[in-house]
C-alpha cells in the first residue's frame, strides 16, 4: 500500500503534532544522510530517498510503512469487534506521530507509565491519558492540577493501590489547590510475587474507602495488569481476570464507585494475552453505569521479530488474523575474518538484546543491490557496535554487504533512536518518526 502523505503533518484526536516538520536534520539522528545537513525533516520526507541509495549510513533502522499501517487496522478492528475501548501504551514508542496514528484508528486514548511520559503526551495534544501507576509524586501531582484546571476536555485517569498512596495523592493535591478531582482506578495485583497493585480484595475495599475520604479523588474504576500473573496459562490469567470482574461487580453494588463520572471503567490487556482479555470482559454483566472495557496493549504498533511474535493472541486465534513485524535494523559487513565469521557495524547501542538478540533475515548485495535471505548467517552476540555473525559453510556474506536483522522487544528498539526512517517496501523513505524517551 502506498504512503503519500507524511505523518508527521497529521492530526489525530489528540491534536496536531507540533514542529516535528520543522525540527533540522543533524548529527543527533544517526544513519541520517550527511547532505541532508540543515534541512528540515519534512523536507527530507518530501525528497523520498531510498533508504539504500540516498545516502543513508549504516547502522540504520527502519519502520515498514505497511505494517505499522497493517497493525494499526487490525487491532482497531478487534477492539471494535469485541466491544473494548483502547488506550494503547505509549511507552512502547513515545512517538506522538504514532500516537496520533492510533487516535485516528479509535484509540480512547494513550497510555503511560510515569509522569515524563504523561508531559510529553500533553505536549503533543493528547486528550485522554491512562496512567498505569500510582502516582504519588507531588511535583508531576501540582503539574496534573494545573493541566486538569486549564482544560476541562482534558480526561486524567490512574492507578491507586494503597492507602498511603492516597494519602499521598491527596495532600499534594490539596497544596496545589486543585479544583478538580483525580479519577482513579484501584489496581488489583496479579498475585503473590507479582508487581504492583493490591493483593486482597479486602485490601481493595481499604483503598476504596481511603479514596472516599478525599475531595480530591474520584474512584472510578478497577484495573491491573494481567501479564503479572506468576507462571501464567491461559486458565490462571483467566481466573485473575475474573477476580477483577467480580470486583468490578461488588464494588457497583456497594455504590462505591463515582456516578459523576458518568461510566464504570474496567481495565487491563497487555500484549500477550488480550483474547483473554477480551473473552472475560464479555461476561461482565451489565453495571448501574455505562462500562468502559479498556485493553491497553502497546506492542501491536510495530510487533517484533522475537518476543511479541511467540506471545501474540493472535497465535491462539489466527482466524482474527495476525500481526507483522514493523522494525529492520540495516548494518553493513565491516570484517569476514574466516570463513567462520563475519561483523556488522551494529551492536549494543543500535539493537534491542535484553529480550533475544537480533536475528539476520536478508542480506543486500553491495556489488548488485539484490537482496536475499540470510541464509546460514546467525546473530550470536553484540558488543557496543558490532554483531558478530556466525557464518555457515556457503553462506554468501562478504565485506560491505548490508544485513537486514529483525529485531526483539519494540519497546527497547525504539528507544535507541530519535528519529526512524518509515520506508515502503520498495526502499522509499516517506517519513521519520520522532521518539521522546
Amino acid at each position: 500500500m502506498r504512503n503519500d502523505r507524511c505523518i508527521h503533518c497529521n492530526a489525530g484526536r489528540g491534536g496536531p503534532v507540533p514542529d516535528l516538520a520543522n525540527e533540522r536534520v543533524d548529527h543527533r539522528f544517526k544513519g541520517l544522510p550527511p547532505d541532508a545537513e540543515g534541512l528540515t525533516v519534512g523536507e527530507l520526507a518530501a525528497q523520498r530517498r531510498s533508504l539504500f541509495t540516498g545516502g543513508f549510513t549504516t547502522p540504520v533502522l527502519a519502520l515498514s510503512a505497511e505494517s505499522v499501517e497493517h497493525n494499526l487496522r487490525l487491532l482497531e478492528v478487534y477492539a471494535e469487534r469485541h466491544h473494548l475501548a483502547f488506550a494503547p501504551h505509549g511507552k512502547t514508542s513515545m512517538a506522538p506521530q504514532l500516537f496520533d496514528r492510533q487516535l485516528e484508528h479509535g484509540a480512547w486514548g494513550i497510555t503511560a507509565a510515569v509522569p515524563h511520559q504523561a508531559r510529553v503526551y500533553r505536549v503533543h495534544g493528547v486528550s485522554r491519558i491512562f496512567l498505569a501507576n500510582e502516582l504519588v509524586d507531588a511535583v508531576a501531582l501540582r503539574w496534573l492540577a494545573a493541566e486538569l484546571d486549564a482544560d476541562p476536555d482534558f480526561r486524567f485517569v490512574c492507578y491507586v493501590d494503597s492507602v498511603r498512596g492516597v494519602e499521598l495523592m491527596d495532600e499534594a493535591l490539596r497544596a496545589a489547590g486543585a479544583s478538580r478531582p483525580v479519577d482513579v482506578v484501584i489496581e488489583l495485583g496479579a498475585g503473590e510475587g507479582a508487581r504492583t497493585g493490591v493483593r486482597t480484595e479486602a485490601e481493595c475495599a481499604a483503598v476504596a474507602d481511603a479514596v472516599a475520604a478525599t475531595a480530591t479523588l474520584r474512584l472510578v474504576g478497577v484495573a491491573g495488569y494481567e501479564g503479572e500473573v506468576p507462571q501464567a496459562t491461559p486458565e490462571r490469567v483467566d481466573a485473575w481476570l475474573r477476580r477483577l470482574t467480580a470486583l468490578a461487580v461488588e464494588f457497583d453494588k456497594a455504590g462505591r464507585f463515582s456516578a459523576d463520572a458518568g461510566e464504570i471503567i474496567v481495565s487491563a490487556g497487555g500484549s500477550a494475552w488480550f483474547d483473554t482479555v477480551a473473552e472475560v470482559f464479555a461476561e461482565l454483566p451489565e453495571l448501574s453505569l455505562p462500562t468502559l472495557k479498556l485493553l491497553r496493549s502497546g506492542a501491536y504498533v510495530s510487533h517484533d521479530d522475537g518476543q511479541y511474535r511467540n506471545l501474540t493472541p493472535f497465535n491462539r486465534v489466527p482466524e482474527e488474523g495476525a500481526l507483522q513485524p514493523a522494525f529492520r535494523l540495516w548494518s553493513q559487513v565491516v570484517s569476514r575474518p574466516t570463513p567462520e565469521q563475519a561483523f556488522t557495524n551494529a551492536g549494543k547501542r543500535d539493537a534491542a538484546h535484553d529480550l533475544h538478540l537480533p536475528e539476520a533475515q536478508v542480506v543486500r548485495d553491495a556489488r548488485t543491490g539484490e537482496v536475499r535471505a540470510a541464509e546460514g548467517v546467525t546473530v550470536t552476540g553484540l558488543s557496543d557496535q558490532h554483531a558478530w555473525l556466525r557464518t555457515a559453510p556457503g553462506a554468501d556474506v562478504e565485506v560491505g554487504d548490508w544485513v537486514g536483522m529483525g529485531l526483539s522487544h519494540p519497546c527497547t528498539s525504539f528507544d535507541k533512536w530519535q528519529l526512524i526512517p518509515l520506508v515502503e517496501a520498495d526502499g522509499t523513505v516517506v517519513d521519520y518518526i520522532r521518539t521522546y524517551f
